[in-house]
């Protein structure tokens, strides 16, 4: 098991960000072909948490936050390489203390990591409902 660097990065870079995303399998569920939608997502993130192995990113947590009452963590992304060391766990935790204790949480889970949340102490909502985005032509 590695050190691992964590902080809160704002400025990290869609190069980076869209790596990382590869090396985790989220890229399946983002558009990463799309780099102005990346860097968007970046750019407009209230709180960006990192995780890094000897300069690597290794792992990220991207939030949207009003810091008042709700953060929504939208992107939680490790490397499969370092997964099941708790860095995911601790992105949250970073994310969280970030945006303020006093906001509630929210994410939606892809299919794949449906069973990791309840393990790191998130409660499972069944109410949430969506409209889908209009892909962009």
């Amino acid at each position: 098991m590695q050190n691992i660097a964590y902080q809160l990065e704002p400025e990290l870079t869609a190069d980076e960000f869209i790596d990382l995303l590869h090396r985790s399998t989220l890229a399946e569920r983002r558009p990463v072909h799309d780099r102005g939608v990346m860097e968007a997502m970046l750019r407009n993130a209230a709180v960006i948490a990192t995780a890094r192995a000897d300069g690597l990113l290794v792992g990220i947590s991207r939030a949207v936050s009003d810091f008042a009452y709700c953060t929504y963590l939208s992107d939680l992304a490790v490397d499969e390489a370092f997964q099941r060391q708790g860095i995911g766990r601790e992105l949250i935790r970073r994310t969280h203390e970030a945006a303020g204790l006093h906001t509630t949480l929210i994410l939606l889970a892809a299919p794949k990591a449906e069973a990791y949340y309840p393990q790191v102490g998130l409660t499972k909502h069944e109410s949430c409902w969506m409209i889908r985005g209009v892909a962009k032509s």
